[in-house]
């Protein structure tokens, strides 16, 4: 029979979106739905739970399920009374989207950072579960994503001590896409996840939960989103802590490396670029060049090299390499075109650089979806130097677009980007290893000469680049079903 999964998760592309996670969610949902032989292999439509936000767009063909009656997860509840949620389904593009509509815990701006998030997630997953439970095919596997899952956990554990049935077969796959967040929940908050301080349920620490450690311990088998941070995160500089329990889990903790949607981030029919363009018919990529400089204040016809940098401003993510190393790239004739979000005091260097630069240093703060794709297809070279990337994106979509990207040697960044001087033949960027503004000034520097003395190599390297095949469909979206395979074997033998 095919398996039956279910997703949870806090974010899901294009419905709500704070970083990477949303864009997985999506990808490996639609990949399971089209991996070759998925017929027999996977009940479509796969299902996706997430939490009706209020920016959540729902559209008019949504069907409203019956509401479902759950226990308040919270100890402090004034009422004994059932809390009535909604659950919303809406068919996204080859999966079912599970909108959990319960405005006290959602209807809020944004999706993190809220005093009440074990709170508000243990009502998601409290939901989820009480969902699959009414539905009338009994679940399989339940793949859930990061510490906003950890209360699934916990309830699947209060209904095997109740000898609850549902919960004896079912599965579970840890998805960890963030090793950083952890969802500590001290002492004086457990009773949103309905604990008490001490009792096993919450775990051996006697100041509160780690409701990631929750994910990994109570989990049949748990991975991260690269085969290479899997082995980084076994060691104290990356584990954050966690390393000795992933240690201990042995071989059911691993690593798949992220899919991408290739339909979503294509040249050839992108648009929002200022040319569409191909591997076989890359002209296109000058029109998006001179869009890029002219948008950014720069000289369009000035040859110089132009690396394009973005994402979120934070110490994980190396900006602050790029600044420092920001005169000496200067210095040597590169320019720079950063777009940052959730920008801040880590932002001042690079404000500093822009404004001794102007025409040399483009700084943009904000969020601009639009921009991002303008700088993927438009700029030289990629710059994407993490201190540390469970997997990453960005370097994948500028593979896409034949933009080579310039990547530091950790997690998926080194399982995604082959370094040109180390692989002549097959090489698709350029890696290095410190994580020090010497070592990136040396790694734009290669990529810089390689593309102004040798053009024929330049275009070579870009067109292997953009050869390189992430589908979700035939290469991570089969990796998973592997894994639930395997969860549903030990879940169902332990038992």
């Amino acid at each position: 029979m095919p398996l039956r999964v279910a997703l949870l998760a806090a974010e899901c592309e294009p419905w709500a979106k704070a970083g990477g996670l949303a864009d997985v969610i999506d990808g490996l949902a639609r990949g399971l739905g089209r991996m070759p032989g998925h017929e027999t292999a996977i009940a479509t439509p796969v299902d996706v739970f997430l939490p009706r936000y209020r920016s959540v767009p729902v559209p008019d063909t949504a069907e409203l399920e019956p509401a479902l009656e759950i226990e308040d997860p919270s100890l402090t509840r004034t009422s004994d009374e059932p809390l009535r949620v909604g659950i919303v389904n809406v068919a996204a593009d080859g999966y079912r989207l599970r909108l959990v509509d319960f405005a006290p815990a959602f209807e809020r701006g944004g999706i993190y950072d809220h005093p009440d998030d074990a709170w508000r997630f243990a009502i998601l997953c409290r939901a989820a579960l009480a969902a699959l439970r009414r539905d009338r095919q009994p679940i399989d596997v339940l793949h859930v994503h990061d510490w906003h899952t950890g209360p699934a956990l916990l309830d699947r554990a209060r209904a095997e001590i109740a000898g609850d049935p549902f919960a004896r077969d079912l599965a579970v796959l840890a998805t960890l896409h963030n090793l950083a967040y952890h969802g500590w929940t001290p002492n004086d908050r457990l009773g949103e996840l309905g604990l008490r301080p001490g009792e096993p349920l919450a775990g051996a620490s006697s100041d509160g939960i780690d409701l990631l450690r929750t994910v990994i311990e109570r989990s049949e088998l748990a991975n991260t989103v690269s085969p290479g941070f899997a082995r980084e995160a076994l060691t104290p500089d990356y584990g954050m802590g966690l390393d000795g329990l992933l240690r201990d889990r042995g071989d059911r903790f691993f690593g798949i490396l992220n899919g991408l949607d290739p339909e979503a981030w294509d040249p050839a029919t992108d648009d929002v670029i200022a040319a569409r363009y191909a591997r076989d018919e890359p002209d296109g990529r000058v029109a998006c060049r001179h869009d890029l400089l002219l948008r950014v204040g720069f000289d369009p016809d000035h040859d110089g090299m132009v690396v394009g940098a973005l994402g979120r401003l934070d110490p994980q993510k190396g900006f602050d390499l790029i600044a420092d190393a920001g005169p000496a790239l200067l210095d040597a004739g590169i320019r720079l075109v950063v777009l940052v979000s959730e920008h801040g005091p880590l932002a001042d260097p690079l404000r500093t650089l822009g404004a001794a630069h102007p025409g040399r240093v483009a700084l943009i703060e904000r969020f601009d979806r639009d921009l991002a794709r303008r700088i993927y297809a438009g700029a030289d070279a990629f710059l994407m130097p993490s201190r540390f990337e469970p997997c990453g994106l960005g370097q994948m979509i500028a593979l896409r677009y034949g933009t080579p990207p310039i990547v530091r040697r950790t997690g998926g960044l080194a399982d995604s980007v082959i370094d040109v001087d180390e692989h002549p033949e097959t090489g698709t960027g350029f890696v290095f290893g410190d994580p020090t503004p010497g070592a990136l000034v040396e790694a734009v520097g290669r990529a810089a000469v390689l593309r102004s003395s040798d053009p024929a190599a330049w275009s070579a390297v870009r067109d292997r680049a953009m050869a390189a095949d992430f589908r979700w469909d035939t290469g991570s979206a089969p990796r998973y079903l592997e894994a639930y395979r395997r969860a549903v074997a030990i879940r169902r033998g332990a038992t």
